[in-house]
């Protein structure tokens, strides 16, 4: 909205304009994000081919089950 280019550090950057542009490290928000340009991104991408199809879905399914409680008779 302004023409002002921030860059990411440990730190809050600002721009200062209505939009409240905001960057810190790899996270960037604003009012209307619609507004605002990104120009390069240092984000690393994660290999995500180290699961099969299969064992993807055997971890889903793993996920989704429930823990069973055990009832101990104590003597």
């Amino acid at each position: 909205m302004c023409n002002r280019e921030l860059h990411s550090t440990s730190k809050v950057q600002c721009c200062g304009c209505p939009n409240q542009t905001m960057v810190v490290d790899d996270k960037v928000t604003a009012n209307d994000m619609s507004q605002v340009v990104m120009l390069s991104s240092n984000k690393k991408s994660k290999n995500s081919g180290v699961l099969t199809s299969q064992d993807m879905q055997f971890q889903e399914e793993r996920r989704k089950r429930k823990v069973r409680k055990l009832d101990f008779d104590v003597r």
